[in-house]
């Protein structure tokens, strides 16, 4: 099977609506978008759970919004973590 990138926005919530007061982008190689999920995961060491349209972390304090990577849109973020 072949691996795919993806990016990633981790970023935190309040009453429940992603807050972007403090974000971190990833890009993120795997063979799908759980797959990506799980490597963020583990990286963050928070456990997330999809609820049909982005990730929420178990306390609900933060979600990750997850998409195909693309280079025109992504690849210019200064902040940019590649796992």
């Amino acid at each position: 099977m072949q691996t795919n990138l993806y990016f990633a926005e981790l970023t935190d919530t309040f009453a429940g609506e992603a807050n972007y007061s403090w974000v971190q982008r990833f890009k993120v190689t795997a063979k799908s978008q759980r797959g990506a999920i799980q490597k963020l995961s583990r990286k963050i060491g928070l456990n997330y759970r999809y609820d049909g349209m982005r990730y929420n972390s178990k306390s609900g304090a933060t979600c990750i919004f997850i998409n195909d990577f693309d280079h025109e849109s992504h690849e210019h973020y200064s902040n940019l973590k590649v796992i």
